[in-house]
C-alpha cells in the first residue's frame, strides 16, 4: 500500500482507533524506534514522544541514540539535523513532508552565497566574518557555515555561540532570524551602531560599504511567522488587566516585544521558569500556542495566559497529526519506509562540523 493510500485509509478511521493503533505499534516496535517531539506539536502527537524538547535538546538526543529508526515530530530542518548527526545505518522519518518552516525558507544557500560574495567586495569575509546560522535553517546553510568556519546556534545557546564567534573573528553574519540575533546582542550590550540589517533583495543588503566595515553584527532580514504576531501593546493590556503578571517572551519575538518582557528565553527556559515559580504566580507568554496551552494544563496552580488575543500557532508544526504518526510507524513495521529524510553526502560533512562545534560548546 502506498503512503497516500494508507493515509486516506487512516483519515477514514476514527481518531480514537488511530490512537490505539499508535500505542500498539509503538509497543511492538519497542527500542527499534525513537520518537522525538518538539514542544510545538499538538498534544495528541506530543503524548507519544519518547523525548520532548526544543531544537537543541532534540539535536543532542538524535546524536546520542542508537535506535535504527527516528521519527521526528517536528519540521523539515529538524529532521535534517537528526539525519546529519546520526549514522548511515539509522533512518530518520518526518511523518509529514510538508511540515516546513517559513523562517528557514527566508534564507537559502544561493542567497547566502551571494551575500558572502557581496561582502567580499568590501571586506574579506573568510578572515573577519563568522557565519552563524540559527538551527531553524536548511542543511545547506549549516554546511555553508561549517565550510566557512562558522557554527549553528539555538535560541537557548545563542549568547554562548556569539561569544565564541566574536572570539574568532571581528564580525558575525547571523541568519535567518533577525530578532534572535538582535535580542541576544542587545542583552550582551552591543550598541545599535554596530548592528546592520541585511536585506537579501537589495544590493549589499541595503547597506553602504562604510556600514559593512563598521558593523560587528550583520543581521539577516528574516523572522518567525508565529512570533512576529506578538505586539508590545499585548503586554500593556495584560499588565492592566492582571496585576503582578509576569511577561515571558521567546527571543524570536521582536525587540520591541522583548523590551516589554520580564523574562526572555527559549522554550526550555520558559518551561523551567514557570515550573520553578511559586504557587499563584501568573504569566502571559509570547510563544507558540500549543506550548502555552500545555503549560496551562501542567501548572493549574499558576495562572497562564497567551499574550496575544490572536491565535499564534505554528501551522506547519500542526501538520503532524496522529494519522501521519501512525502511518510512519506502520511503514517501519511493514518494511516499506516512506518520508525518509536524507541529507546529501556533500552537505553532511560540513553541516555536521558546524553542528558539532555548537554541541561541543555545551
Amino acid at each position: 500500500m502506498t503512503s497516500q493510500a494508507l493515509l486516506k485509509q487512516l483519515y477514514d478511521t476514527p481518531e480514537t482507533d488511530i490512537i490505539e493503533q499508535i500505542k500498539s505499534l509503538k509497543a511492538e516496535l519497542g527500542d527499534q524506534v525513537l520518537i522525538l517531539g518538539h514542544h510545538y506539536q499538538r498534544e495528541e502527537v506530543f503524548a507519544f514522544a519518547d523525548v520532548s524538547g526544543d531544537s537543541l535538546k532534540l539535536a543532542q538526543k538524535a546524536a546520542e541514540t542508537d535506535a535504527p529508526y527516528i521519527i521526528f515530530c517536528g519540521v523539515h530542518f529538524m529532521a535534517e539535523t537528526a539525519d546529519i548527526l546520526t549514522s548511515d545505518e539509522q533512518t530518520v522519518i518526518l511523518p509529514d513532508l510538508a511540515a516546513g518552516c517559513s523562517m528557514a525558507d527566508m534564507a537559502d544557500d544561493e542567497q547566502v552565497q551571494r551575500c558572502w560574495d557581496e561582502l567580499a567586495t568590501v571586506i574579506n569575509p573568510d578572515e573577519c566574518v563568522t557565519p552563524v546560522t540559527y538551527i531553524n535553517s536548511t542543511a545547506a546553510l549549516k554546511s555553508f557555515c561549517g565550510e566557512h568556519g562558522g557554527i549553528v546556534c539555538t535560541s537557548g545557546n545563542a549568547r554562548r555561540i556569539m561569544e565564541w564567534s566574536w572570539s574568532n573573528r571581528e564580525k558575525i553574519l547571523f541568519f535567518p532570524d533577525q530578532h534572535l540575533g538582535e535580542n541576544t546582542a542587545v542583552a550582551m550590550g552591543i550598541p545599535d551602531e554596530q548592528m546592520i540589517i541585511w536585506d537579501p533583495e537589495l544590493p549589499l543588503g541595503g547597506n553602504t560599504p562604510e556600514a559593512v566595515e563598521n558593523a560587528t553584527l550583520i543581521l539577516w532580514k528574516g523572522f518567525c511567522s508565529v512570533h512576529q504576531l506578538f505586539k508590545p501593546e499585548h503586554a500593556d493590556t495584560m499588565r492592566k488587566n492582571h496585576a503582578g503578571i509576569e511577561i515571558l517572551a521567546h527571543p524570536e519575538c521582536s525587540r520591541e516585544v522583548c523590551e516589554t518582557a520580564d523574562f526572555i528565553g527559549s522554550t526550555e527556559m520558559i518551561i523551567k521558569h514557570v515550573a520553578a515559580a511559586p504557587t499563584g504566580a501568573s504569566f502571559a507568554i509570547a510563544t507558540e500556542l500549543n506550548l502555552v496551552n500545555r503549560l496551562r494544563l501542567q501548572f493549574p496552580d499558576k495562572p497562564v495566559w497567551f499574550l496575544s488575543p490572536m491565535v499564534c500557532m505554528c501551522s506547519t508544526m500542526f501538520r503532524t497529526d496522529p494519522q501521519h504518526l501512525c502511518a510512519a510507524l506502520t511503514s517501519i513495521k511493514n518494511g516499506e519506509i516512506s518520508h525518509q529524510i536524507s541529507v546529501p553526502k556533500q552537505q553532511q560533512r560540513w553541516a555536521k562540523l558546524s553542528l558539532e562545534r555548537m554541541l561541543n560548546l555545551g
